[in-house]
């Protein structure tokens, strides 16, 4: 496929993009000068890529030519060029076709991640807190932050449920995909006849709203503050601090009680309840105009089993794209880029067939 009349259009708005970021008035308006310095940038790299891509074709073209002519050394010297410009240019190929993409919704935003025990008991609150500590892990690894916003433990250890931020850059294009139900398959610490157990965690990953997104009206709120209890540390269990946020058209209801002040449950209920009223309405805006796309990677639904974690094996397996890997220790310790590599990949080249830019 000829990619220069698309890239040419790129370009033209590139120089839109320029004028409008050099206007004075740019940045009375944040969200737009946000959305404006946004698509320059990736833009930008589109633009870039191209130039590079068309210097790597014509440097190959004219290898070629030497590599076929009577200067023995210059037709030697060509040809050990050449490889490396036909790989170079797939490489610049594929990232012209990718910038070629629209955007996702909110890729570049940061993420509200919520991991609740599922069915399994005590194995499945231990599990959620393994995946907690994965991502942990995994978010500092790649220079993300982390920061708890609620959480309830269980009675005999692990994790009822935990609600955590995850910010940084581009958070939400890596996490997306781990929305679903996970599964594990091990022998419980307390199983005397070594039988293997399976258990369940849901995880959701909303993109975090702003309150531009989602205008919540005081009075469909209704915000009640009770004693915080349970599991979670000396300070939470004796002040008066816990937090409770109901949104009364939906019925929503968020409750924090992590924060050692009302005033920082109820900041972070309300971001909660805000990225979940996001993801609804996302959700009805993809039930509505794309109910026809059946993505590789599946839309995320926490129906979805999507990652089975078994520990006889040493073996992580995601059922959408068909991986295994064999590394299951290190992948609950924090490695799991390759997985959102592949991920990545996968949702890529569906993406790319869909909208029929492929080469």
């Amino acid at each position: 496929m000829d990619f220069a009349p698309m890239v040419e259009r790129k370009r033209s708005r590139f120089e839109e993009l320029e004028r409008e970021i050099a206007s004075s008035g740019l940045f009375d308006n944040t969200t737009r000068a946000r959305e404006v310095l946004r698509e320059h940038a990736s833009t930008k790299a589109l633009v870039e890529s191209w130039e590079r891509l068309v210097k790597a074709r014509r440097e190959l073209d004219e290898n070629r030519a030497f590599a076929v002519g009577t200067d023995q050394e210059m037709a030697s010297l060509a040809t050990a060029e050449i490889p490396g410009l036909e790989s170079e240019i797939l490489h610049l190929e594929r990232e012209v076709q990718i910038s070629l993409l629209p955007p996702e919704p909110d890729e570049d935003r940061d993420a509200i991640v919520e991991i609740r025990s599922g069915t399994g008991g005590t194995e499945a609150a231990l599990f959620a807190a393994d995946l907690y500590r994965m991502y942990s892990r995994y978010a500092d690894s790649i220079g993300l932050k982390v920061e708890e916003m609620d959480s309830s433990g269980a009675d005999l250890g692990g994790l009822r449920e935990v609600v955590f931020r995850v910010s940084g850059a581009a958070v939400f294009r890596r996490l997306r995909y781990e929305s679903g139900v996970h599964r594990v398959q091990r022998v419980p610490a307390t199983e005397a006849q070594g039988r293997i157990h399976t258990s369940t965690a849901t995880v959701a990953v909303l993109p975090e709203a702003e309150e531009v997104d989602i205008q919540i009206k005081p009075e469909d709120l209704r915000i009640e503050v009770c004693r915080s209890g349970g599991p979670g540390g000396q300070g939470v269990n004796t002040t008066d601090s816990a937090v409770q946020v109901m949104h009364i058209p939906t019925g929503r209801i968020v409750r924090c009680q992590d924060g050692r002040s009302q005033q920082k449950n109820k900041e972070s209920a309300l971001k909660i309840m805000r990225s979940r009223l996001l993801e609804d309405k996302r959700r009805e805006e993809e039930e509505k105009y794309s109910a026809h796309r059946k993505s590789l990677i599946g839309g995320g639904g926490r129906e979805e089993k999507i990652r089975t974690y078994n520990f006889a094996e040493n073996r992580v397996t995601d059922h959408r794209i068909k991986l295994s890997l064999y590394s299951l220790d290190r992948f609950l310790g924090g490695e799991i880029g390759g997985m959102v590599d592949a991920l990545q990949a996968s949702d890529i080249e569906d993406r790319l067939r869909e909208a029929g830019i492929r080469g």
